[in-house]
Parts: structure tokens; C-alpha cells; sequence
């Protein structure tokens, strides 16, 4: 019993401490985020103690009032921590396969599918609503990435629907805060079985992943592709 409890012990304080560590970074990038929780947190407590002295339950109302306090301070400090991290990972390399990565069940993702030297990459996700290749870098030159890709996926998969997405601010490019959100959009048109098929067909090509150290997630701004490293297999 003893041990059960230290466990649960040492679990909530990396929790805790995990939480603090999310402030501090969060805190970085958006100032305000402590005075916006406090406002938060006592305004709800605030509003629904008034309305229980106003019906002759102030101890109810508090109750509630701190309860979904605390609840709205959760949620609207774990949406401004994600802004706050999408806005450190925009613009560098590698930033949508971390996003990619955090996606959710149902979907399994290979980072750099294809990449050219000047780090433009594509990056392929299988899902209930097909292949969606997620290409980052220079619109113009990352076309042609995604059109031999899409090539490529149409030639073994012919039957599978393949969308394509361009991460970035221009026109017809989607956000990057705005990713995985318009993936789980895509109508799911594919059994789990025929996910699974996929995948394991898809797997035989292997991608740039399994042959070059590329380290997960953002990639340092001065990596270059060595000679010879252009598209995966």
C-alpha cells in the first residue's frame, strides 16, 4: 500500500511539475497568460457566488463557482499554451511532422517522405480519411515534391484517396496552429482493416527517415541534405 502511494505521490508531483515547466514556457511567449487565468478562474467564481446568495445558496454557488473556475482556467490555459507553442515551432523546419506526431489515435505518420537540399520535405499521415501528405518549405519548390509523391501514391495505393496539404501563411496554404484540425476534417472514408492494409503496403517504400540521423520534430535552420539525399525510396 505503501509503495501504491509513494507511485501516486511521485506521479502528481511530474505533473505538477509538468504543468509549471507548460506555464513558464508559455509565459515566454504570451505575457498575459497570468493575469488572463485569474480573470478566468475569479470572474466564474465570482459571477456564480453572486447568484447563490441571490437564491439563498451562497455555499452552493461557491462550490460550483470554484469548480468551473477552475475548469474554464484549464481549458483556456491549455488552448493559449498550444498557440503559444505553435508560435515557437512556425517557420522551422520540421515543425508540421511534431505536429503530425501529436495528431491523435487512428493515424500513423512518417516523417520526411521526401525532402530536396534546401530542407523543403513532405510528410505522409494514413488515416480512416486516406493518405494526407503535409509538405513544408518553399510553396514553388515543394510542389513538385508533392506532385511526385502523389504520383508515387497513386501507383500503389490507386485505390486509396490521397489528399495534400502546403503548411504556411499564403494563399491556399493552411496555418500551421490550424493542421491538425483540417485532417480530422477530411470525410473518414476507410475501414481500420483497410488503414492497416495501407499502411503495411505503404511501408515497403520506406522514406528518408530510416536511412539519414534526422532528429525528431523541428530541425535545426542550418541542417543541410548531404549530396545524393532527394526523395524517399
Amino acid at each position: 500500500m505503501a509503495r501504491k502511494e509513494t507511485a501516486a505521490d511521485a506521479a502528481s508531483a511530474g505533473r505538477l511539475k509538468q504543468i509549471a515547466l507548460t506555464y513558464k514556457m508559455t509565459r515566454k511567449a504570451d505575457k498575459t497568460i497570468g493575469l488572463v487565468l485569474a480573470a478566468v478562474g475569479l470572474g466564474i467564481f465570482a459571477v456564480l457566488l453572486v447568484i447563490g446568495f441571490l437564491i439563498g445558496h451562497p455555499v452552493y454557488g461557491g462550490i460550483l463557482g470554484l469548480l468551473l473556475g477552475l475548469l474554464a482556467t484549464a481549458i483556456v490555459f491549455g488552448r493559449r499554451a498550444e498557440r503559444a507553442a505553435f508560435g515557437q515551432m512556425e517557420g522551422q523546419p520540421g515543425a508540421a511532422a511534431a505536429v503530425l506526431d501529436n495528431i491523435g489515435r487512428g493515424w500513423a505518420t512518417t516523417p520526411a517522405v521526401a525532402m530536396n537540399r534546401s530542407q523543403d520535405v513532405v510528410h505522409r499521415a494514413v488515416g480512416k480519411a486516406g493518405i494526407v501528405l503535409v509538405a513544408e518549405g518553399n510553396p514553388n519548390r515543394v510542389k513538385s515534391l508533392l506532385a511526385a509523391e502523389k504520383k508515387k501514391m497513386n501507383r500503389i495505393v490507386a485505390d486509396v484517396p490521397v489528399h495534400d496539404v502546403i503548411v504556411g501563411d499564403g494563399e491556399g496554404q493552411v496555418p500551421l496552429k490550424k493542421l491538425r484540425t483540417t485532417m480530422l476534417k477530411y470525410p473518414r472514408v476507410l475501414t481500420g482493416p483497410q488503414v492497416t492494409a495501407t499502411n503495411d503496403r505503404l511501408r515497403a517504400l520506406g522514406d528518408l527517415m530510416s536511412n539519414m540521423p534526422l532528429p525528431k520534430g523541428p530541425m535545426p535552420k542550418g541542417m543541410r541534405m548531404p549530396k545524393g539525399g532527394g526523395r524517399g525510396r
